[in-house]
């Protein structure tokens, strides 16, 4: 793919476990396949008023940062639902996600990207601005919830793993992952699968959610936090994609 052979070979594996801002050919509204079956009560949260015409609940696990965490995905009303998908840098779902809907690229005629117009730290990729962290107006998590609400960094996704247990479970019928903090406080991830194209893939099976964090040796990518039944972790995916956004914010 012309410029981006050496990020495609890296994210190969990955889109194999997958398989506003700005607004280009944003078609439709709210894409999100969520599961209302009733809320699930993690405790420990503070309700505030939130985007959507929801109440959030912000839940403290305990974290060295002080970080909390919503008890929801953004564009849900319920732990357990889907939420809508967001492509990286964008802040309202649309019908589909590829290079060519993506706010800040341009493509040739075959649809490949040729330059990144915002979120660049790489000359081969365009003009460098060497923002790396989603800027405000850039965060669907606080485009959506207000009230200090926004997508986690890379960082802010590895102190939660690394201080809460972390199991496969089920919340009203709905796979997905608990993370249980020391002071007995949760929250849980559905496994919402994610956007590609016009297509909904591995939902039930796997989720993906975005970090605020570009990848800085590959700008074509940010970095996401993956899960399925039998693995975890954080790797670095194209844009594009529709995933899923869990917001925090600090008291």
């Amino acid at each position: 793919m012309k410029k981006f052979t050496r990020f495609l070979a890296l994210v190969a594996l990955s889109a194999g476990l997958l398989m506003a801002g700005c607004e280009k050919d944003n078609n439709g509204g709210s894409t999100g396949d969520g599961n209302n079956n009733g809320g699930g009560n993690n405790g420990g949260g503070n309700n505030d008023g939130g985007g959507s015409g929801t109440n959030v609940e912000w839940v403290d696990l305990g974290l060295p940062s002080g970080l909390l965490w919503c008890s929801h995905n953004v564009g849900a009303s319920n732990p357990e639902d889907y939420g809508d998908y967001f492509a990286w840098g964008e802040t309202q779902p649309k019908s589909d996600y590829k290079w060519s809907t993506y706010c800040y690229s341009t493509v040739d005629g075959e649809g490949v990207v040729e330059t990144l117009t915002k979120y660049n730290t790489v000359t081969e990729y365009g003009t460098v601005d060497s923002l790396t962290i989603l800027e405000p107006g850039d965060d669907a998590a606080t485009a959506l919830l207000g009230n200090g609400a926004r997508t986690p960094t890379r960082e802010e996704w590895q102190e939660l793993i690394d201080n809460t247990t972390i199991e496969w479970t089920t919340l009203n019928d709905v796979n997905g992952r608990r993370f249980t903090a020391h002071n007995g406080n949760s929250i849980f991830l559905p496994a919402a699968g994610n956007r590609y194209g016009s297509d909904l893939l591995r939902a039930g099976t796997a989720g993906s959610y975005w970090s605020a964090s570009l990848d800085t040796e590959y700008p074509s990518g940010a970095w996401r936090f993956y899960f399925s039944a039998i693995d975890q972790g954080i790797s670095h995916n194209y844009r594009y994609y529709g995933f899923s956004v869990r917001a925090v914010r600090h008291n």
